[in-house]
């Protein structure tokens, strides 16, 4: 009887990971086979903007808080760094404990890259730093001119690393969920701190 109901899950998580694989697949497929070369540059242009404004956007904020001599400035700089710094800790070591390989890889006649890629796929490094960046500036700067520019910049370059076919959706999603995830952690521990 327990081998029977061990066979049955076994079963039954086999197929809907294949289902969920499967799914993945396919939105992937539909996104990366609308690509065009005018929508390839915009959504590169996305992609290749979160290195540069996750180092000026905390700059900027550090810089501010130096002339204003501003230490509720500064203290929202640290929030923002060690929420970014966190992020990638724990996408980079989820890469290489998942080792998922880039979708042009797996599927090389279906998906194609359009985008340079780095190590492993799975969780998509550019979105959880775009989220924490964003979901920081949002928590610390609660205002809608703020909050609404930020997530839709960082929910687009989820969407153009789908685009670019170098990750699949679930990465996507991985990546936005550790990205605002840190955020709200970091924004917590150090009003925590300050209290």
């Amino acid at each position: 009887m327990q081998n029977k109901i061990l066979i049955s899950l076994v079963v039954l998580f086999s197929y809907s990971n294949f289902r969920a694989q499967n799914v993945d697949y396919i939105l992937l497929k539909d996104i990366n086979h609308s690509y065009s070369a005018s929508g390839g540059k915009i959504q590169s242009t996305f992609s290749n903007s979160v290195t540069p404004l996750m180092i000026s956007v905390p700059a900027g904020i550090f810089a501010y808080s130096l002339f204003k001599k501003d230490s509720i400035s500064r203290q929202k700089f640290y929030t923002i760094v060690s929420s970014e710094l966190f992020a990638g800790i724990i996408t980079t070591s989820l890469k290489f404990a998942f080792k998922r390989e880039r979708p042009f890889t797996t599927y090389p006649n279906e998906i194609f890259k359009h985008s340079d890629a780095g190590s492993y796929s799975f969780p998509s490094g550019h979105t959880s730093a775009a989220f924490s960046l964003a979901t920081s500036l949002s928590l610390e700067f609660p205002k809608w001119y703020i909050i609404a520019p930020s997530m839709l910049w960082a929910g687009t370059v989820g969407y153009s690393r789908m685009y670019l076919g170098v990750h699949y959706p679930s990465d996507v999603l991985v990546g936005a969920i550790i990205g605002a995830g840190t955020s709200y952690l970091c924004y917590k521990a150090n009003r925590w701190i300050r209290k």
